[in-house]
C-alpha cells in the first residue's frame, strides 16, 4: 500500500468514516442533524489529539496502516473497530481482503485450483497442506491429494510461509506453469508436479444427482455470479420437466449475491410472486418479484437448512416457505438479514456497509437480534439465540411463521448424537488418517471400492498402531457407523470431493427423511391453493 504521512492517513480515515455514518457520499441529510455535525467535528478533533499523543510517546514506532486499518484478518484499527460498533456485518476490506471478496462474488480466479491450509508438523512447526483439490482443476488432474505437504513452490522452500504467501505463489496468469514439490505419507521421496494454471471456477452448485427414481438432489454452497446458470444446468441434468420431487440442500450456505438468490427463487415460484423486499433509513423500499416463474412445474420441494444457512440462502428459503412452495426441514437458520452495499474506496480497498434490512414476502424480518451479544457468540453459537415469537406472519396457506430470528423449519430435525466411541473416532479424525495410511500402502482404490472384512481388519491394525483402545464389543456395536465412515475419505483422495459427498449423502439421515416426506411437501402446496381459492370466493 502506498505510504502517506501517518497523521494524514488517520485524519482521512476518520473523516471518511464520519462521512459514511452521517450520510453516504454526499446524500442529503435532514436539517435537524446540524448538532450531529458539530459532534462529528469535536470527535474528529479528539481522535487527532489522541493519535498525536500516541505517535509522539508510544514505546515503539507507530504503524499508521495498522492504526487505521488494523492488522490483516483482524477487526481492530480505527475504521474496522468503528464499523463493528454498528452491527456484526458492516466491514472494511483491505486490498487483499477486497480482492478475495471479488473473487468469491465472481466465482473464479486464475491458479491451480485447490484449497490449502496450515497444521502443525514435526516439532510443532506449521506446515502448509492441501485441504482438497477442486474437482476437475489442474491440481486435481495433476494427482494432488488431501494432506499432501507443500514443501516447495517453483523451487523455493515453503518453510516458514503461511497459507496466504503460498496461495499468492500458486496463483498466476492463465497458461503459465508452476512447479510444486509435495511430500505424501507412504512415499519415500517427494513428489514433483508441473501444473499449468487455468481459470478456476468455484462451483456454487456442487452436488447434483438422482437420489431415488424421480427425485433429484441439488446442493448450493454459495450464491455467486454463476449460481443461476449452474442451477439451470443442474435442473436440465435432472430432467426438470419430469421431476417428481426435489431436495434443495442449503445447509452451510453462507449466502452471497442478492440477485442470484432472486433468480434461483424464480425457478420454483409462479410468475409475479414476491420473493423479498428491503428498505432502510436512507434506502427506499425495493421489492423483487419473479419474472419467468416455474412454468407450471409444481413438483414437491423439500429445502434443507441448518444453523449456518444464512443471508441469500435464507431469502430463498423464506420465499419458498412463505408461498408454501416447499417444506423446510432441519434446524433454524443463522438469521442474517442485513443488506450490505459494497463501496469501492481508494487504494483498492472497500467498505461493506449495512444500508437496509431484508424481509420475506409475508413481512418477516430475517435478521437475528445482535444486541448485547458478543461477536463470538453471534457468529459461532447461533443455537444459543432465542427464537422470537412476537412477530407473527402468515404464509399463503394461512400457516403461522415468525420473524426476527432467521427461518424456522417446518420440520425440525437435529443430527443424531454420536455414541462415546463414535465421538472419539470423529474427534481424532481417525477415518481421514486411515485413508492416508491405507493409500500409503495400496496407492489407489478402484471405482467400485467397498469396505470388506479385509479393509476392516486393516482399520483395526491402524487403530492399534495409533494406540486407540477399542474393545471387540465397542467395535462390533459401532460397525455400521465405521463402515459408512471409512469409504468417503478414501474416495475423496482418489476421485474427488464430488464423488465422496454423493456417497456420504446416500447415508445422510436428513436426506432420507426429505425423500420420505415428499408427499407432505406436495400436500402443503395443494392446501395453500385451496386456501387461496376459498378466500377468493368469500
Amino acid at each position: 500500500m502506498k505510504k502517506t504521512p501517518r497523521v494524514l492517513w488517520f485524519i482521512l480515515g476518520t473523516v471518511l468514516l464520519c462521512t459514511l455514518l452521517g450520510g453516504l457520499y454526499g446524500r442529503e441529510v435532514d436539517a435537524t442533524t446540524g448538532g450531529d455535525d458539530a459532534q462529528v467535528k469535536n470527535s474528529l478533533t479528539e481522535f487527532t489529539r489522541v493519535y498525536n499523543v500516541v505517535e509522539q510517546n508510544y514505546a515503539d514506532p507507530v504503524d499508521a496502516d495498522k492504526a487505521i486499518y488494523g492488522p490483516s484478518d483482524s477487526n481492530v484499527g480505527a475504521i474496522p473497530g468503528a464499523l463493528r460498533s454498528l452491527d456484526p456485518h458492516s466491514n472494511f476490506y483491505d486490498p487483499r481482503a477486497f480482492s478475495l471478496l471479488r473473487e468469491d462474488q465472481e466465482g473464479k480466479y486464475y491458479g491451480v485450483g485447490m484449497q490449502i491450509g496450515q497444521r502443525a508438523g514435526k516439532l510443532g512447526k506449521l506446515i502448509v497442506v492441501v485441504i482438497a483439490p477442486i474437482p476437475g482443476s489442474p491440481a486435481f488432474r495433476a494427482g494432488l491429494r488431501p494432506d499432501d505437504v507443500i514443501i516447495k513452490v517453483n523451487g523455493e522452500s515453503a518453510e516458514g510461509m503461511d497459507t496466504r504467501e503460498v496461495a499468492e505463489k500458486l496463483k498466476g496468469p492463465k497458461g503459465t506453469q508452476v512447479h510444486i514439490t509435495v511430500t505424501r505419507e507412504g512415499y519415500d521421496q517427494p513428489i514433483e508436479v508441473d501444473i499449468t494454471r487455468d481459470e478456476i471456477s468455484q462451483q456454487s452448485v456442487d452436488d447434483v444427482f438422482v437420489v431415488k427414481p424421480g427425485v433429484g438432489y441439488i446442493h448450493i454452497n454459495r450464491f455467486n455470479e454463476n449460481t443461476n446458470d449452474e442451477l439451470s444446468d443442474a435442473l436440465k441434468k435432472l430432467d426438470g420437466k419430469n421431476l417428481q420431487g426435489l431436495v434443495l440442500d442449503l445447509r452451510n450456505n453462507p449466502g452471497g449475491l442478492l440477485q442470484e438468490a432472486v433468480e434461483v427463487s424464480d425457478h420454483f415460484l409462479e410468475k409475479s410472486q414476491l420473493i423479498v423486499y428491503h428498505y432502510g433509513r436512507h434506502s427506499q423500499e425495493k421489492r423483487y418479484y419473479t419474472t419467468k416463474g416455474d412454468g407450471g412445474k409444481e413438483y414437491p420441494i423439500v429445502v434443507l437448512i441448518n444453523r449456518m444457512t444464512a443471508s441469500a440462502a435464507e431469502i430463498v428459503t423464506g420465499a419458498l416457505q412463505d408461498h408454501d412452495r416447499a417444506l423446510v426441514m432441519g434446524e433454524p437458520s443463522f438469521g442474517k438479514g442485513l443488506v450490505q452495499t459494497v463501496f469501492p474506496l481508494s487504494e483498492h480497498t472497500g467498505l461493506a456497509l449495512t444500508t437496509a434490512r431484508y424481509y420475506t414476502p409475508s413481512g418477516r424480518l430475517i435478521q437475528r437480534d445482535y444486541n448485547n451479544v458478543s461477536l463470538w457468540d453471534y457468529y459461532y453459537r447461533p443455537e444459543n439465540a432465542p427464537t422470537p415469537h412476537s412477530d407473527v406472519r402468515l404464509t399463503d396457506g394461512g400457516r403461522e411463521v415468525y420473524g426476527g430470528g432467521g427461518i424456522s423449519p417446518d420440520v425440525k430435525y437435529e443430527e443424531p448424537k454420536l455414541t462415546p466411541t463414535q465421538e472419539v473416532l470423529v474427534t481424532h479424525n481417525v477415518f481421514f488418517g486411515f485413508a492416508k495410511y491405507y493409500l500409503g500402502i495400496h496407492k489407489t482404490i478402484p471405482n467400485d471400492f467397498q469396505v470388506t472384512d479385509a479393509v476392516l481388519q486393516e482399520f483395526r491394525h491402524y487403530l492399534a498402531d495409533q494406540k486407540f483402545q477399542l474393545s471387540e464389543q465397542d467395535f462390533n456395536s459401532n460397525l455400521d457407523f465405521i463402515r459408512t465412515r471409512i469409504r468417503p475419505p478414501l474416495v475423496e483422495f482418489i476421485y474427488g470431493q464430488t464423488e465422496a459427498s454423493q456417497i456420504a449423502l446416500v447415508n445422510d439421515p436428513l436426506v432420507e427423511k426429505a425423500v420420505e416426506d415428499m408427499p407432505q411437501a406436495s400436500e402443503l402446496l395443494a392446501k395453500a391453493k385451496r386456501y387461496i381459492a376459498s378466500k377468493a370466493q368469500r
